[in-house]
């Protein structure tokens, strides 16, 4: 009995230490499951809020997106205070909800005062923010500043940085920053191939935009230099004169209307490009019987516009008209025609026809073409050595895609023998196209308003990325009295280097420039011979300000020996080289001859205590005054004797 007994206490102790496992585990079953309940609704939370986060990020940005958009709708149709104002708190409102294009746009208008009062410091804050987001537009700009110190610390290495992170972020300009920088060795290890890479990303961008429009170089005006001609040649067309040129157009003038009819369809001499107007004046020039009035139209309706809506049949039939009176312009547009198909079946032998007349006569865009017949086989038979011959014409009349191809077979060796210094230097012609050197006429405008801060900060940049003009620009607004970006100390050594620079582009009056710092030691340290030698180099180029200088160093032995017939050679070669240096040459030779009468008679011995140093001296510092006198003396002579 007492094993049945154990086996039934021993079964029932099983069953409860198995139930009160279970009810254990059913407990800790419910607590679980309230616990995952409990995370679940706190996940729920979380994901509701995150999502909330989410959405409204969306929406703000989509809101920043929007006022971005309005901002820059604004500013492409009007350009009036209250409307560039509007626009502008809409760009802030864009920029405070982090539109990043919002935010660049705002610093560039500040840095530049583009719209808004330069504030360059608030500039610098922006686009150290973007920078820090991997804009490239910011690392560029924090470069470029960083390379003059302008509210910035002043650091080359710091400016180099930033060019190399924003040309791998596709930044342009820094590419051709540093393109340039590799072609002459600035801060880094001189390398044409290098520069060959920076320089050609940029072109195949360029040239794929002159494809798409044509589009003409904007006129670079040089501040120290400028020509007081104010006909055809000046760079930006006087208000005046412009005034004066629409009385003659409206007088019946045809080549003043397809002048003015030009300057509009391009937009070219500080006049906005307008198409109704130079649709007017080409009107107006074609229906007086003027060739190029009607080859324009035909070529405005080919390619048509908002203004001018695209005719095949127009444009067929004014370049018709212009080519019976032989006009190459009429005379390129027929082949164009033939070679696409518009209008007019498709025909190459037509084509090609028409394009070898137009270019007997001259016309860039008919060579051009040719060109890329020759180089596609397109109706000839392929030959890269005419592709060359027709490619070089073209792009000595100025057709820039014809400079980018000349660039292309120099930089492969097809067609011409491979040259890296031939293929960047016509790199460098197409990069220099880019929009970005439309800051060369709002530079110049703002110069002209007397925005000086303004205007250095817009030709710095262009001169940081090669363009001479723009160097020797920003040389010179540093050297006037109202520049307030720089500290005092800053102006002359930046001023020097960029002399230089532009002097190693071939610029004359550069070079000049260079030569007078070392003379006088601005911004270094006096150096006669350096002095002399940037000098000879100006001589070289045929400036008469460098010749009369070496002779004046000559005559007194400044970092050269002194030698008086050299002094006499070089005054004559001054005169004989600028019609403008006689008066100085003429001056010079009075002091120089009246010192070499002294020291050939020996008068100053019979002057007791004087010494010939001491009236050397006393006629170097008073010698145009003495020469003055002179001359006055002279000239009562004169005007008594004809008196007499």
């Amino acid at each position: 009995m007492k094993a049945p007994l154990v086996a039934l206490v021993l079964m029932a102790f099983w069953v409860t230490v198995h139930k009160s496992e279970e009810i254990l585990q059913n407990k800790r079953g419910v607590n679980i499951s309230k616990e995952e309940t409990l995370n679940k609704s706190k996940r729920l939370t979380v994901q509701d809020s995150f999502s909330s986060e989410v959405e409204e990020e969306v929406e703000r940005k989509d809101k920043g997106r929007q006022f971005y958009q309005r901002s820059l709708k604004i500013l492409k149709h009007s350009k009036n205070k209250e409307d560039t104002e509007k626009a502008h708190r809409l760009l802030v409102k864009a920029a405070k909800m982090g539109n990043q294009k919002a935010m660049e746009q705002l610093a560039s208008d500040m840095l530049f005062g583009n719209n808004v009062p330069q504030n360059v410091e608030a500039a610098v804050s922006l686009y150290e923010i973007l920078a820090e987001e991997g804009s490239h537009k910011g690392q560029t700009a924090l470069g470029f500043l960083s390379s003059y110190g302008i509210g910035v610390e002043y650091s080359q290495s710091k400016a180099l940085v930033y060019y190399t992170f924003a040309s791998h972020g596709g930044n342009l300009i820094s590419q051709m920053i540093l393109g340039y920088r590799y072609w002459l060795g600035i801060n880094v290890p001189r390398s044409c191939e290098a520069a060959l890479l920076y320089y050609k990303k940029v072109a195949d961008y360029i040239a794929s935009k002159l494809e798409e429009n044509e589009d003409k170089p904007v006129e670079k005006v040089k501040l120290m230099e400028r020509s007081e001609n104010l006909g055809f040649d000046t760079e930006i067309l006087d208000w005046d004169v412009h005034q004066y040129y629409k009385f003659l157009a409206e007088r019946g003038d045809t080549q003043i209307q397809v002048y003015l009819g030009q300057l509009h369809l391009f937009g070219r001499k500080g006049l906005e490009r307008d198409h109704a107007k130079a649709f007017y004046y080409f009107l107006k020039a074609a229906n007086a019987g003027n060739a190029h009035g009607m080859a324009f139209l035909g070529k405005m309706y080919l390619e048509g516009s908002a203004t001018v809506p695209q005719s095949n049949i127009a444009a067929l039939k004014y370049f018709k008209m212009a080519a019976e009176k032989g006009n190459s312009i009429g005379l390129w547009g027929l082949g164009l025609i033939y070679l696409r198909g518009k209008g007019l079946p498709r025909n190459h032998s037509e084509a090609f026809k028409y394009f070898h007349k137009a270019a007997e006569k001259g016309y860039a865009q008919a060579q051009f073409q040719l060109g890329l017949m020759y180089h596609n086989g397109s109706g000839v038979k392929r030959d890269y050595k005419l592709a060359f011959q027709y490619f070089y014409l073209a792009s000595q009349n100025g057709q820039p895609l014809a400079v980018y191809h000349l660039a292309e077979m120099y930089a492969t060796g097809m067609g011409a023998f491979r040259s890296c210094q031939n293929a960047v230097k016509l790199y460098r012609t197409v990069c220099e196209l880019g929009r970005w050197s439309d800051k060369f006429l709002t530079a110049h405008f703002a110069y002209q308003t007397g925005n000086v801060d303004s205007s250095l900060v817009q030709y710095a940049l262009l001169a940081e990325m090669g363009y001479e003009v723009a160097q020797c620009n920003s040389a010179h607004i540093m050297e006037s009295e109202n520049v307030k970006l720089l500290h005092r100390e800053q102006i002359y050594p930046l001023a020097l280097l960029l002399w230089k620079r532009a002097a190693n582009q071939g610029n004359i009056f550069a070079r000049v420039k260079t030569g007078d710092y070392h003379f006088y030691g601005f911004g270094i340290k006096r150096d006669y011979l350096t002095a002399a030698v940037h000098y000879n180099l100006a001589a070289n180029q045929q400036s008469a300000q460098a010749m009369f200088n070496l002779a004046y160093m000559y005559e007194y032995g400044l970092g050269i020996p002194k030698d008086i017939h050299l002094a006499r050679r070089w005054y004559d070669l001054a005169a004989e080289t600028s019609t403008d240096a006689f008066i100085p040459v003429f001056l010079a030779y009075i002091r120089l001859e009246v010192m070499h009468l002294f020291t050939d008679l020996q008068l100053l011995k019979q002057m007791g205590n004087w010494k010939l140093p001491d009236l050397d001296h006393m006629l170097r510092l008073h010698w145009d005054l003495i020469v003055m006198i002179v001359i006055v003396l002279l000239l009562i002579l004169l005007i008594s004797s004809r008196q007499n």
